[in-house]
Parts: C-alpha cells; sequence; structure tokens
C-alpha cells in the first residue's frame, strides 16, 4: 500500500497530470495527496468512494470535489467505517468458526489505517497459507457465496449519491462493466434524479463494446464522462498502473466545469 504522497509521485512518474483520489469510505489522505500535488504540481482532485449495495451486487459511486472538511459527511464516512469494521470481525469469525483462523490485529495491521475490507482478509488468509492467492480467498470463503460472507452495512447507491451532493461534489457510477456491479446501468435514471453527474467509462476491465454503450449512456442522460485506472497500490483490485487506461483529454476540464456550475446552482430541496 502506498502512502498518499507516494501515491502521487507515481503517478507523475507514470505520466499522469491529473489524479483523483478516491479513497474508499475516507478522505483521510486527501490532505496529504492535495500538498504533494501541490508541491510537485500534480492536479490532485479529492475524492472519495463509496460502497453500495443492491440485491446480490456492489454498486460503487465515486465523488469528485468532496468538500471533506464539512462535519455532516464525515459522520456519513464515519458511519460507513463502522460499518466495514463491524463487518471485518465477523467474517473473521466465521472463519474461525470454519477452522481458518486469521487474526484480527494482523486484519487491522494489512489495512494500515485505509477502510478495512475483504481484501485485507483475504491477504491474511494468504500470509497464513490457507490460501495461495487473493482470488482464491474470495472464491473460496469470502464471496458472496462463500461460507464466511457477511453483508455490508446497507446504505443504497442513492443514498451515497445524496451524501456526495450534501457535500458540494459531483457523484459518478464507478466501473459499471466490473462484474460485480450487475446491471448498475439500469438504476441510472433513478440516481440521475437524486443528482448523480457521471459515468465512469473508460476503465481497465471496460471492453470496447461497453465504452461505446456507456457513451451512450452519458449522451443520453446529459451525464459527464470519467475514466481511470483504480490502483490500489499494485495488490488490489485492477493492479494496473496509473496513466495505463488512454482517457481523452476533454474528460477533466467538463468534469470541473459541471463542479464548477452545480457549485452555483441553489440546493434543491427534497
Amino acid at each position: 500500500m502506498l502512502s498518499p504522497a507516494r501515491l502521487v509521485i507515481t503517478a507523475r512518474e507514470h505520466g499522469v497530470g491529473t489524479l483523483a483520489l478516491t479513497d474508499h469510505d475516507t478522505t483521510a489522505g486527501l490532505e496529504e495527496a492535495l500538498a504533494e500535488g501541490r508541491r510537485i504540481h500534480i492536479d490532485v482532485i479529492p475524492g472519495v468512494e463509496i460502497n453500495t449495495d443492491v440485491d446480490e451486487y456492489e454498486v460503487h459511486v465515486l465523488g469528485y470535489y468532496v468538500d471533506h472538511t464539512r462535519a455532516d459527511f464525515q459522520a456519513f464516512l464515519a458511519r460507513m467505517r463502522a460499518g466495514r469494521v463491524d463487518r471485518a470481525r465477523a467474517i473473521v469469525e466465521k472463519l474461525r468458526e470454519l477452522h481458518v483462523p486469521v487474526e484480527w490485529a494482523r486484519v487491522e495491521a494489512i489495512a494500515a489505517g485505509a477502510s478495512v475490507g475483504r481484501p485485507h482478509v483475504a491477504r491474511a488468509l494468504v500470509e497464513s497459507r490457507r490460501v495461495a492467492t487473493v482470488q482464491e480467498a474470495f472464491e473460496r470463503f469470502l464471496g458472496r457465496r462463500g461460507p464466511a460472507y457477511v453483508p455490508r452495512l446497507a446504505v443504497s447507491p442513492e443514498e451515497a449519491v445524496d451524501a456526495v451532493r450534501a457535500a458540494g461534489g459531483l457523484s459518478v457510477l464507478a466501473h459499471p462493466g466490473w462484474a460485480s456491479s450487475g446491471p448498475a446501468v439500469e438504476r441510472v435514471p433513478g440516481l440521475v434524479a437524486h443528482g448523480l453527474a457521471g459515468i465512469e467509462v473508460y476503465y481497465p476491465d471496460h471492453t470496447a463494446e461497453m465504452i461505446a454503450n456507456y457513451l451512450e449512456v452519458a449522451r443520453r442522460y446529459g451525464l459527464v464522462v470519467t475514466g481511470g485506472t483504480d490502483f490500489h497500490g499494485g495488490s488490489l483490485a485492477t493492479r494496473v498502473p496509473p496513466g495505463s487506461v488512454k482517457v481523452p483529454p476533454e474528460v477533466v476540464p467538463a468534469l470541473r466545469a459541471r463542479w464548477q456550475e452545480a457549485a452555483k446552482r441553489p440546493e434543491v430541496p427534497r
């Protein structure tokens, strides 16, 4: 896992000029990343990624340009993180009951202050040689049909979009082509009604056909287009280096313009 400053430096080393830091359910690294961005002249967009569930699928919502100093937004994220801890502890207990024990202290150490989640439990399983890979950990124990699976705190995509909007940010539907996201695109009309501003079109797992489909969705609903590598320090998620997904140069100016436009618009009471 990379520190926020090291991540910004790594991005620059890979030719990235604009980087959005969107850790899961936390903004703890933003101040460090923003400071490093100013130091080495990288444009760092303050963000967050919020994990939600719809039936048996995960739907992730990205928040860009969030005001991470807002107390109400931090309270929302704190509730999400507390739910993560409770879930991870319950998973560790289930693994113990399955006679596949891992130490909770080790899971916390692997998370290293980040929002704890199943990938950290998976890495603890790999370290203890209960499985050979993180993928095997999910397939045998931690996946939705695995014997140690525990549902996360129930938060809907709509609630995530509302929270990002209340924090002055722009919400974007993350990696809709991700297998675990299921039919996430079908929720776009309802999410737009809550203030969804964009859709992540350019992503390592997205095929040319998917990209064309998501571009059409963006056109139909007036959404901004975004993209990225979903870089998690090289050991989790996509594992591709920063800058390896080609995102059209007009994406960042369009995203910034939408945010600036939204900032001038008075909040609509709900």
